[in-house]
């Protein structure tokens, strides 16, 4: 039987309450598939910070290394900026584990009301994949007259020839994996930004020309968020910079209805270190400890995990395909809510796929 190890840190707020269900999710899939799933718990986080200063130890990073994945529920609070939550837990993981592609789907679940009047459930069907260890959130920079009145602050965005050629290389093979449309779009603003983002759309097009059955559009940022409203139906891959693609994405989650419904992975794809895997929606401290934050992005980002890290495949379908089946069968968190629908708890949407799990033999 396979062993794998899998690190949880289940942060702060709603995270505490939607990892327990992605646990149960493991375990149960393990013992249906002949695979062991160990996890190693680590408490860190905002609650860390607040009895040491920092949101994980000194040595976190080493304890980290020897497991097969890592599972990450939320990370924030509102007494801690976040500019030191982001940069004293994630990123760090990121940066240390080369976790270069951040992967982040985006689905309309048939019953699931859009925003958007025209959406219609399977039409929207999309995955941003950001540039995740550069480019604006390279973090150089300094402040001069620190807090003074006369302080400045400079920020350097990071692009390199080899970080943006990884990236696009990536969604231009998870284009062709995915079989759908067949199209990447490279988000660019070299409009304004005549360095950093002509190096990107140079580099984009060079590694376009060896993909010749891919179709490729390149658009602006500010137009891209303009066609995710006015068109969402028309993307396939869509690929960005550090900071682009983090605010499409979460755009692209309102489109498919939640944040609750947003998985996302932070990939190492070369298998060299362990990848991580977390829902989108942060800590949600508005809903927190009332179990009825929406489980539902933390469980697919495992289905994410069994793709990408551990080559189950089969599991990472029959796992979307309880999601799916339990959605349209009318049960729904409240982030989800619609008239007819069933009201459930966190705990009772678990229940929920686990019962639809045993159903499809999963």
């Amino acid at each position: 039987m396979k062993t794998l190890t899998i690190a949880v840190i289940p942060g702060d707020g709603v995270g505490t309450e939607v990892v327990p269900q992605a646990r149960r999710v493991l375990e149960h899939v393990g013992r249906k598939h002949d695979v062991t799933f160990a996890f190693q718990d680590f408490e860190w986080g905002s609650s860390h910070y607040f009895r040491w200063g920092r949101m994980m130890p000194a040595g976190a990073i080493d304890l980290l290394q020897p497991c097969d994945a890592i599972l990450l529920g939320a990370v924030g609070h509102p007494d801690i900026p976040d500019h030191i939550t982001l940069n004293g837990l994630l990123l760090p993981i990121r940066r240390a584990f080369d976790q270069y592609a951040n992967v982040r789907p985006a689905y309309l679940y048939p019953g699931v009301e859009s925003p958007l009047a025209k959406a219609k459930g399977g039409e929207v069907d999309f995955v941003v994949v950001r540039e995740n260890t550069e480019g604006e959130y390279a973090q150089v920079g300094g402040f001069v007259y620190h807090q003074q009145p006369e302080e400045i602050a400079i920020q350097t965005s990071v692009f390199t020839r080899r970080g943006i050629e990884r990236i696009v290389r990536f969604a231009f093979e998870l284009a062709v994996r995915r079989g759908k449309k067949k199209r990447v779009t490279s988000i660019t603003k070299s409009n304004a930004q005549g360095f950093s983002m002509v190096l990107w759309d140079r580099t984009f097009q060079d590694v376009a020309g060896q993909f010749p059955d891919i179709e490729t559009e390149s658009l602006l940022v500010d137009a891209a968020a303009m066609n995710f409203v006015r068109r969402p139906e028309s993307f396939d891959v869509v690929v960005g910079s550090n900071l682009f693609a983090d605010i499409l994405s979460d755009l692209s989650a309102m489109i498919v209805g939640s944040m609750g419904l947003a998985p996302s992975a932070n990939l190492d794809p070369l298998r060299r270190f362990p990848s991580m895997f977390e829902p989108v929606h942060g800590s949600a401290p508005d809903i927190a400890g009332q179990d009825k934050a929406n489980p539902l992005a933390s469980l697919l980002s495992l289905s994410m995990m069994f793709r990408y890290s551990f080559d189950l495949a089969a599991e990472a379908d029959l796992l979307d395909q309880a999601g799916k089946n339990v959605v349209a069968a009318g049960f729904r968190t409240g982030d989800i809510m619609s008239p007819g629908a069933t009201l459930v708890s966190t705990t009772r949407m678990g229940d929920e796929i686990l019962k639809e799990l045993d159903r499809l033999g999963a």
